[in-house]
């Protein structure tokens, strides 16, 4: 039985994703979960530490509660809150078995006011808690529900209380009047617990408080109250979850699981060569008798981008093969693949008169798609981040900064060279003027085609644009940028391709599991393509020794990107740069470990990589190490998409000329 404990804010979020979480994520440590104890990576990645001590800064005479013990802590909150007046940070208050810290605690008499502090985007201009509809937005629907639990522990402690309750969150409608902003939250982590480091310098400077947006969620967390909790089994009251989760938690009881398409997100599943258990397997296991076998043939979880899964799973049907055709609204793609045909072959192979080996390719339409190509072709791999509190003066919370790019050409007669790049990453200073600057002074000298590896590309140019234009210290040079950022558009003369959407379009490989990022395609392409496997198996990549067929690279030499393996395929080129992953992140990478996977947010490991160069504090070595790694890693998402091309090429038999 594992250890007596509270129900606290976090396991109650927990349970209403599942409440057979709860007992995976006991204290007993044998079970696997993907996310981080310290949850240093997921709060470095969404700006969750610096929102939090910001908050601070707006209630300058607060008093933090810094008391680990749960008993020392309350006992700490009952001694403060003696006072009439007072703002608390990290209250903590207790009611039978369940447990909260109350973020920021403002206490005036019998009135308080509870404000949980949250990363969360908002736009006071455009308010989303409510849709259209009239019901809580989904996306916020567990952050209401969060401040709901609080307020019902807090009035169940202080039943004569006057109490108000609040969401705080950075908005996204302002920004900001001072540089380096964030650089006065230092992130440190010390004795396996993570902390920010606030500069003292941060009194004297003129906060806007406008900043985060304080939000009263009172008549929604009345709603809540009436609704009650959205879990797996449907709404349920919020006091019966309460009992029931606080029960299992004092208890330590495993709440009968209810598999259904939730469970794809799972955190608790162990990874390649793992000694710890897999919580997912054993629900399965229990519920439809699954071994690990079971699942290595895949699972409806597995199905690419399908709606269905609740229901597929709720009758029983779960392996990926029980997919009927009455479970899709199928659809004739023509010469490329629709959504429905792609599922499909997900589920029941690629028709044998189609198959080529593993893979399935609409020949025509891309012979089609490259004979509009021009040489010398140019492939594009930017490096962006978002963060909660904005680095530079003029922008606002979330606000996307290009920091990075990687650039190869492959040149008429088949050259490939890793031609250019571009990393700006040094505390506190704004690269995306550089960046865009730097980038048209690679494309600029011809006018072959950009490649990039779906939309995200556009969706940074456009932005660039918009700040060039009304950004009051933008450059000298502001419209030729402008007007060059605008030119690779889908409206521009030179509008980017993307590769993203003709994979998705017309290619399939059995190993992508229907997925068609860039790192499920490419060692796809590599494993059915053995002019690709010859060429790439031998350290020509960065060849300074004069070969013929040498690629010049700007961060690797002689350095060879395939390997035969055991099994009889070769070597996935992003698994080669799992020491550089662990560089990235400042965390061990697992062999057959992806690093993105150890960032519990959208950004990935890049994009944790350069917010750690910009609000940790760290040594030279250190700097330069990530820097380096930053380097390699945008370096290979060039090339992949440079040798995706040459097996595409190679597959449909069109000489590149």
């Amino acid at each position: 039985m594992a250890n007596p404990r509270f129900l606290t804010k976090s396991r109650f979020k927990l349970a209403a994703e599942c409440p057979t979480k709860l007992f995976y994520a006991s204290e007993n440590k044998i079970y696997r979960s993907l996310k981080n104890d310290d949850s240093f990576l997921a709060m470095l990645a969404e700006g969750g530490f610096q929102v939090g001590e910001l908050a601070k800064c707006f209630y300058p005479h607060g008093v933090e509660v810094s008391e680990t013990s749960n008993a020392e802590a309350v006992a700490k909150t009952n001694e403060l809150l003696q006072v009439e007046s007072i703002v608390i940070f990290e209250a903590a208050i207790a009611f039978e078995n369940l447990f909260i810290r109350v973020d920021i605690l403002v206490k005036n008499g019998n009135h308080y006011e509870l404000i949980e502090v949250k990363a969360k985007s908002y736009d006071s201009y455009k308010p989303d808690l409510v849709g259209t509809r009239g019901g809580i937005v989904k996306g916020m629907r567990p952050y209401i529900e969060d401040v709901a639990f609080q307020s019902y522990v807090f009035k169940q402690a202080f039943p004569q209380a006057q109490l108000d309750s609040f969401l705080m969150m950075p908005d996204k409608s302002v920004a900001v009047d001072i540089d380096g902003l964030n650089q006065y939250f230092k992130l440190v982590r010390m004795d396996q617990r993570s902390r920010v480091i606030v500069n003292p310098e941060i009194t004297n400077v003129a906060l806007d408080r406008r900043l985060l947006a304080k939000v009263n969620v009172d008549s929604l967390v009345n709603r809540v109250m009436e609704e009650g909790v959205s879990t797996p089994l449907g709404m349920v009251p919020v006091i019966d979850a309460i009992r029931q989760w606080s029960q299992a938690c004092l208890v330590g009881e495993k709440i009968d699981p209810t598999p259904g398409g939730h469970c794809g997100k799972c955190e608790f599943k162990t990874r390649p060569v793992d000694v710890l258990r897999s919580g997912l397997h054993e629900c399965w296991a229990e519920k439809f008798n699954f071994t690990p076998e079971d699942f290595a043939k895949g699972t409806v979880l597995d199905l690419w981008n399908f709606r269905g899964k609740d229901r597929m799973i709720s009758e029983g049907r779960v392996r990926i093969q029980t997919l009927a055709e009455h479970d899709l609204n199928m659809k004739d793609g023509g010469e490329i693949l629709s959504w429905t045909e792609r599922q499909w072959m997900q589920a029941h192979g690629i028709p044998k008169n189609e198959d080529k080996g593993g893979f399935w390719i609409a020949e025509a339409h891309i012979k089609a798609e490259m004979s509009n190509w021009k040489y010398p072709y140019h492939f594009i791999d930017f490096e962006t981040s978002a963060v909660a509190i904005p680095f530079h003066r003029g922008m606002r919370p979330y606000e996307q900064i290009a920091f990075q790019f990687s650039h190869h050409m492959m040149h008429e007669d088949g050259r490939i060279e890793h031609a250019g790049q571009f990393l700006l990453a040094e505390p506190g200073l704004f690269p995306n003027f550089e960046f865009i600057r730097a980038l048209k002074e690679e494309l600029d000298k011809d006018n072959g085609t950009v490649f990039m590896w779906s939309h995200h590309e556009n969706t940074i140019l456009t932005r660039i644009a918009e700040q060039l234009e009304n950004y009051s210290d933008r450059p000298s040079d502001w419209e030729a940028l402008k007007a060059f950022a605008e030119s690779l558009l889908k409206t521009g003369d030179r509008p980017m391709f993307d590769l993203c959407k003709l994979a998705t379009d017309a290619y399939y490989h059995v190993d992508t599991n229907g997925r068609s990022s860039i790192k499920m395609v490419l060692p796809a392409v590599l494993n059915s393509t053995p002019s690709l496997q010859a060429l790439y198996g031998r350290p020509i990549y960065g060849d300074d020794t004069g070969r013929s067929d040498g690629m010049p690279s700007l961060n690797y030499k002689n350095f060879t990107w395939c390997k035969a393996t055991p099994q009889g395929s070769v070597t996935d080129p992003y698994e080669q740069l799992r020491q550089w992953g662990s560089e990235l992140l400042g965390e061990e990478v697992a062999e057959g470990e992806d690093p993105d996977d150890l960032v519990i947010a959208e950004g990935g490991a890049a994009a944790t990589a350069y917010q750690r160069l910009q609000m940790e504090s760290l040594s030279a070595m250190t700097r330069d190490k990530i820097k380096n790694a930053l380097l390699r890693y945008c370096e290979l998402d060039t090339l992949a998409m440079v040798m995706v091309v040459q097996g595409w090429n190679a597959s449909v038999h069109q000489q590149m000329s």
